[in-house]
């Protein structure tokens, strides 16, 4: 009589059950942080559609609009909650204020701000140079460009 078992033992079973929680543990956390970055791209996308008319709108009337829909009529997004302008010229900051639900719990309700000092010549953005004061996300979540 030849009684073999086929299979795998408790502790194999359990061994890749536990690479397996080592692989999540590691996974989840740079998910989260690869999210967060997509939801702050769709930021910079609406901030900086809105760089150009600006610049024209500032050197054609001299001053800021009042407001955001006189230079564009995408003031939102599937991430964000909504687009301002605020400043005289020559400094004016364009800000895109994140959701406070549907995005990462990091960026909650936060802040990506783009700067010009220059009548919409040039344009700082997130840390950098004068959107620094106007920007309310970590570097974490922010694009390269920008930190």
């Amino acid at each position: 009589m030849n009684n073999q078992q086929k299979g795998f033992t408790l502790i194999e079973l359990m061994i890749v059950v536990a690479i397996i929680g080592i692989l999540a543990a590691v996974a989840i956390p740079s998910y989260q942080n690869y999210t967060g970055r997509a939801q702050v791209t769709e930021a910079m996308s609406l901030t900086s559609g809105v760089k150009t008319p600006l610049a024209e709108w500032l050197a054609d009337k001299g001053y800021a609009p009042g407001d955001i829909l006189s230079v564009t009529s995408s003031t939102a997004g599937k991430y964000v909650n909504a687009i301002s302008i605020a400043g005289t010229a020559p400094t004016v900051t364009v800000a895109a204020t994140m959701k406070a639900t549907g995005v990462n719990t990091n960026l909650s309700s936060s802040v990506f701000g783009l700067v010009t000092v220059d009548n919409g010549n040039t344009w700082d953005c997130g840390e950098t140079g004068n959107a620094a004061t106007a920007n309310t996300i970590s570097t974490t979540y922010l694009p390269g460009a920008c930190k």
